[in-house]
Parts: structure tokens; sequence; C-alpha cells
């Protein structure tokens, strides 16, 4: 079949591999003009390591892997630490923690002879007919599909276009998160160790791993009305968020945000449907089923659904009515675990008052001489 798949983030790339590999011709379009690797770590857990192991990759993404979350660190104003989290966070065979661009370039790298990756293009209109979808481009050129797949993350333009505008689904948890590009703390002294600072209702971090450092901000929010591709309207709400706090690191990330030109910044949201499939179109991802960075499980599940509908196609012989039903009561179940793992997330990272914040620290493992 011709396949048009939109986003060329984990689940787009992994839906490219999967059906290219079938045999199917698959367009994977992406609006940025490359790769988009910016943003914390991610994690591949649990059936996603026997998929990657499935695609042949899990020895490349052995070797991308790193260890960030062992060495969290919380600190108070001053910078001293206060406490840590536990050992066995992040070290376990079945979660692999690995740098975003890694992996996107892993899976980018295998993707078969008929996968076709246009980047710097995006989907305007959709219309479906009985034998076919037509798509059109921001490019101006329609094309014509057998199947259209969106799998461009939590502000999907597909399922907006297919299934209503965002509101109906979205599911805000309370937070906004963002990271920061921050070069200067790369060769930090301390280099392992990644120091995390609570005020009420705020986190301000900074991660390294590999050769990096990013900044890592968080704060306690109702939704914001602001668009999302607006990178200026985004470091404004940072400002305004923490431009009070004079201590710890928190006026260096701030500087960092106001020089780095692609900052990662958005609501820590869910995605709720009742269905991912609509007559030619299905979503797969966060487009339809984003559990949030509290899971920890967005990457996972990308893997998981792409996999599960590419072999569904292929048991139906193409049939889509037949495989989207197919993959959506595979995939509900995983979806439905992972969601519901984030009750109390937030005010664990974030405590929304200074009690709460001494509350959290006292259930942290101490930080020994030499850690």
């Amino acid at each position: 079949m011709k396949i048009l798949v939109s986003g060329a983030g984990v689940a787009g790339l992994s839906l490219g591999y999967d059906l290219g590999i079938r045999g199917h011709h698959v367009t994977i379009v992406e609006r940025a003009d490359h790769l988009r690797g910016n943003g914390s770590p991610i994690d591949i857990r649990g059936d996603a390591i026997e998929i990657a192991e499935k695609m042949g990759l899990l020895p490349a993404i052995h070797d991308a892997r790193i260890r960030m979350t062992e060495q969290v660190h919380f600190v108070d104003e001053n910078g001293t630490a206060i406490g840590r989290l536990p050992d066995d966070i992040g070290d376990s065979p079945d979660d692999i923690e690995i740098d975003r661009e890694d992996l996107y370039w892993i899976l980018a790298n295998a993707l078969p002879e008929t996968v076709d990756l246009r980047l710097s293009q995006s989907v305007n209109s959709i219309a479906e007919h009985d034998d076919r979808v037509d798509v059109g481009f921001a490019s101006g050129d329609p094309e014509s599909y057998d199947l259209v797949l969106g799998a461009d993350g939590m502000h999907s333009t597909v399922r907006r276009l297919v299934f209503g505008p965002e509101r109906n689904w979205i599911r805000h948890l309370g937070l906004y998160v963002a990271s920061i590009d921050m070069p200067g703390e790369a060769d930090a002294e301390a280099e392992r160790i990644n120091p995390m600072f609570n005020y009420p209702g705020h986190l301000a971090g900074i991660g390294r791993f590999k050769d990096k450092a990013i900044a890592v901000m968080m704060f306690a929010s109702d939704l914001i009305d602001y668009d999302y591709r607006d990178v200026e309207a985004k470091k404004k709400i940072l400002f305004d968020q923490f431009a009070e706090c004079r201590s710890w690191k928190v006026p260096a990330i701030l500087d960092a945000v106001r020089d780095d030109p692609d900052i990662y910044f958005d609501s820590v949201s869910q995605i709720h449907m009742p269905t991912w499939h609509r007559g030619r179109v299905a979503l797969v991802g966060d487009a339809g089923y984003c559990a949030s960075p509290l899971a920890g499980r967005g990457t996972s599940l990308a893997m998981i659904g792409a996999q599960f509908l590419a072999e569904e196609l292929d048991r139906s012989d193409g049939d889509h009515v037949t495989a989207f039903p197919r993959y959506e009561a595979r995939m509900r179940p995983y979806v439905e675990f992972a969601q519901g793992t984030v009750e109390g997330g937030a005010a664990l990272i974030v405590p929304p008052t200074q009690e709460a914040i001494i509350e959290r620290n006292q259930m942290l493992q101490p930080v020994e001489a030499g850690q």
C-alpha cells in the first residue's frame, strides 16, 4: 500500500520501519527541517525492548544507553544536596534510558528503501474517499494515499483535521515542562551529578549526559493559552514564572532560555480518545494516547503501537477495516496502564508548598560523601 505517516518522532520513524519492511511504500512528513532531538532523555521499557530486539536495533540502543536518572540530587537554594533518588531508579534491564536524538537517528538509519522521509513538509488538509485519502500539504502539492497515519504528537494536526479540536481530547495534569540547551554546564566539575531545586510550585534543574547538559524547568499551572509553535511566547512564559527567583542557578538557567533558539516547552497532559481510527486514518503514539512525561512510557507506547498496527495490517492483508480495530484492541491495555501510572507524580516532582517540599525530601535517600 501507499501510506502517509505524519510526524518523524519515535512513532513516525517506527511506523516507517515496521511498515517498510513489510513491503509498503511509506512517506513520512515532518514539519521541522531536521529530526528534532531536543529535550530530556527518554526511556524504552518493557515490551518495547523486545520490539527493539525484533527490529535488530537493540545492540545499537544498548551502546547508546545513558544513566542519568540515578544521579539526580535534590538541592537547596544554596546548591547543598538534600537527598537523592534510590539507586535502582533508571538502572533496570527493563528500562533503557537513551538520548532522544540518538534513538531518532538509530531509527532513521534503519529505514528501508521503500520509505521516503520528507523534512520541512506538513499536512494541511485530509479528504477521505471510499478507495483513497487525498492529502493537501503546506508545499501546495496534493497526493493520494491508501492510508494516513497520524504520528505527529500531542498537538497532532491529523487528529485535529479528522477527529476534531485538541480541547476535546486533552486532559491536563497541572504542570508545564521545559528543556533548554545549557552547554556551559556540560564540562562542570560534578559532571555526573544532576541537581534539581524546588521552591513551591516550581522545579529547576540541570541534567548532564554524554557531552551534553540541559536545564529542566517545571511549574504548576492551569492550561495556558499560547501558540505552541511560537518559541518567543514559550520563553516569555518561563520568564514570567521564574524571573523573581534568584536562588541557586535559576538566573543562569533563564540566561540559557534566552540563548536557546529551539527550546522544548509544553504542558504535561494526556490525550484520551474513545477510538484512534476513523475510516482510512489512524493515530499512533502521543497523537492518539499521550500518557505524559510523568508516565515515562511515551517512547515505549509509540514503538509498541507502531508494531501492533503494522502486524495487524499484515494479518488482515491490508484491510484497514479489520486491522485498525484489532490494533486498538491490542494497544488499549498498554495505554490504560501507562496513563494510570501518573497519579501523585506532579505533587512529588513539583510540590505545591514548602511544607510539601519538606515532606517529599524526607522520602529521599541521603547523599553520602563522594556521591
